[in-house]
């Protein structure tokens, strides 16, 4: 699957992942972490930081449990990623979780995140019997106003459930996106 967007962006569901695309993505997750995005780290970080993350991610795809969705710009270089996360549990299988959305902060604004949502929900659409999409967010940031824009809706809060820093407690902010 592949699809052009207005930000310049192709995607690719499920593209084999070698050294290449692995040292992409992991100096996106950086560069994306850095630059105050909310992908499970606070800056400063590292690659040494990050890469335990990512290799669970890979490791988690190895498995058969999680499809990753890449976006890459006009040169061909890693810009945008999500993980797809499927559900173990056998009355949960019906629905998966998207994790690690990161879009190039160079991009940000030009439609590459909105394109990103698209291009996951089609890769979830492609997946058999997957009715919807969820995924968690960091409160205090607008993303819920992103989401939101992408189609998702607000399910769930939990109140101060992210520590960012002493004294700086986020929402753990629940969002869905029905298929069908």
């Amino acid at each position: 699957m592949t699809l052009t967007t207005p930000a310049s962006l192709t995607f690719a569901a499920d593209p084999a992942v070698d050294a290449d695309l692995h040292a992409q993505i992991l100096d996106l997750w950086v560069e994306v972490s850095n630059a105050g995005g909310a992908v499970g780290f606070v800056a400063p970080v590292t690659r040494e930081t990050v890469r335990p993350a990512l290799l669970g991610h890979l490791a988690a795809m190895a498995e058969g449990r999680t499809r990753l969705v890449v976006g890459y710009d006009e040169e061909g270089r890693v810009a945008a990623t999500a993980f797809l996360a499927l559900n173990s549990h056998a009355l949960m299988r019906h629905w998966l979780w998207v994790y690690t959305v990161m879009v190039a902060p160079g991009l940000q604004g030009r439609g590459a995140g909105r394109a990103l949502m698209a291009a996951v929900a089609d890769a979830a659409r492609a997946i058999d019997g997957i009715d919807a999409i969820r995924l968690g967010c960091r409160g205090g940031l607008g993303l819920e106003r992103f989401y939101a824009s992408c189609g998702y809706r607000e399910v769930g809060r939990v109140p101060g459930a992210i520590r960012v820093a002493p004294g700086d407690d986020r929402d753990d902010v629940t969002m869905l996106l029905p298929l069908r």
